[in-house]
């Protein structure tokens, strides 16, 4: 199993329009890719309150590529998305890293 984590750097005042769109939209959508959320965080304490952290659960690279790949050029999504963000952009930057479970992980 590889773990991507995923944090979402919101605009000031915007992380509560990104918990809704996970909630009502992206999520959905992920259901319909098969795509497999791990966990979804928000900061109580460290650089900034305005983040979303959440994990995604992938079998391979392969399967990221191709799930992400149709996630991500899906036309539901790309209305969803530009109808989430007539108010303005929401996130500001993303980070990435894709993660491998050690052999002594309680996560495997």
């Amino acid at each position: 199993m590889i773990y991507e984590m995923r944090v979402y750097h919101c605009l000031p005042g915007r992380l509560p329009a990104l918990i809704k769109r996970f909630d009502t939209t992206t999520l959905k959508l992920w259901e319909k890719h098969g795509i497999k959320q791990a966990g979804f965080f928000t900061t109580i304490i460290g650089s900034s309150n305005q983040e979303l952290t959440y994990f995604l659960a992938w079998e391979s690279m392969a399967e990221r590529e191709k799930k992400w790949t149709g996630f991500m050029s899906d036309p539901e999504w790309i209305a969803a998305r530009a109808k989430t963000e007539e108010d303005g952009q929401i996130v500001s930057n993303i980070t990435s890293q894709l993660l491998q479970p050690t052999a002594f992980s309680s996560v495997k």
